[in-house]
């Protein structure tokens, strides 16, 4: 089948028998056993040149899909032996990538030391395909691109605040106190100061003045903690400051559905290892921030 193939590719016994390193007899015999085996010819064959017949481009395709099948299952059995290896790039959001999925690939490299990582910080989706990326993190819901994904996470956006601003300007019970409240705004997010929240399924759009605006995460969530305003930010951003006490979640009542976390990757049919290795990892951490 393998013969078949590289003959149908190359177009000619010749150039196939070179780069299977094989007699052109040899290769012309395989073939031929093969067409005697199925009771069909595959290959029309002239003087000058070697076609596909109509019986054999369809059962070129499908004896592709049977040697990638073959070649993936080998590949999975030399894995459990001697593991990952090669060159694995992922993508991820600039701030969950330094502070998750960087501790994730230190694991991994210490554990598949063969494997040589590439992280790519980025908050723009790029694109696998022409990017060179095997797999990346996204957050939030999935437009339908056509790639496979595997839920790993999810998170949730909180409004945050300092302990001492609270004690100071008090603590907002509804959307609507916002508007006597400094707000810091992250013009990443949303192009217009509004926040988004949910009274009793339905979704409210709360308009704000902000305070302080920045593109920088770190810098807004520095501000809030040291007493400047509220902030709608993605748990997991501030979780450790959520622990720690410098920051308190407010307005729990209203806050919307949590947002997924997944890997993605081109395909999943003939996942190299490399890749399903690190998403089993990536859903093993528990990515859960609510």
């Amino acid at each position: 089948m393998a013969v078949f193939v590289t003959v149908a590719d190359l177009r000619g016994f010749a150039p196939a028998a070179r780069k299977l390193g094989l007699s052109p007899p040899a290769v012309t015999r395989l073939v031929a056993a093969l067409e005697e085996h199925l009771q069909t010819r595959l290959l029309q064959r002239t003087t000058r040149s070697v076609s596909l017949t109509d019986a054999g481009a369809r059962y070129l395709e499908r004896a592709r899909r049977i040697l990638a099948d073959i070649e993936e299952a080998e590949s999975a059995a030399r894995v459990e032996r001697e593991g990952p290896a090669g060159r694995l790039v992922v993508a991820a959001p600039q701030m969950f990538g330094r502070l998750h999925v960087a501790p994730l690939l230190s694991d991994y490299l210490a554990t598949y030391p063969r494997v040589v990582a590439e992280l790519r910080l980025s908050d723009a989706n790029v694109s696998l395909v022409e990017e060179g990326v095997d797999v990346a993190v996204r957050i939030g819901r999935l437009a339908d691109s056509g790639l496979s994904a595997r839920k790993v996470g999810e998170t949730q956006r909180v409004v945050v605040a300092s302990p001492e601003y609270l004690r100071r300007r008090g603590t907002p019970r509804t959307p609507e106190d916002l508007a006597s409240h400094a707000v810091i705004q992250f013009t990443g997010v949303s192009a217009t100061p509004e926040w988004r929240f949910f009274r009793r399924g339905e979704l409210v759009r709360q308009p704000l003045s902000p305070a302080f605006l920045t593109n920088a995460l770190d810098a807004g969530i520095t501000h809030a903690a040291a007493g400047g305003g509220l902030a709608w930010v993605l748990m997991y951003q501030v979780a450790e400051r959520v622990r720690s006490g410098s920051l308190v979640v407010v307005l729990r009542d209203f806050e919307g559905p949590a947002s997924p976390i997944h890997v993605v990757y081109p395909s999943a049919r003939f996942l190299p290892a490399k890749v399903r290795v690190l998403a089993e990892m990536a859903a093993a951490r528990g990515w859960k921030f609510v």
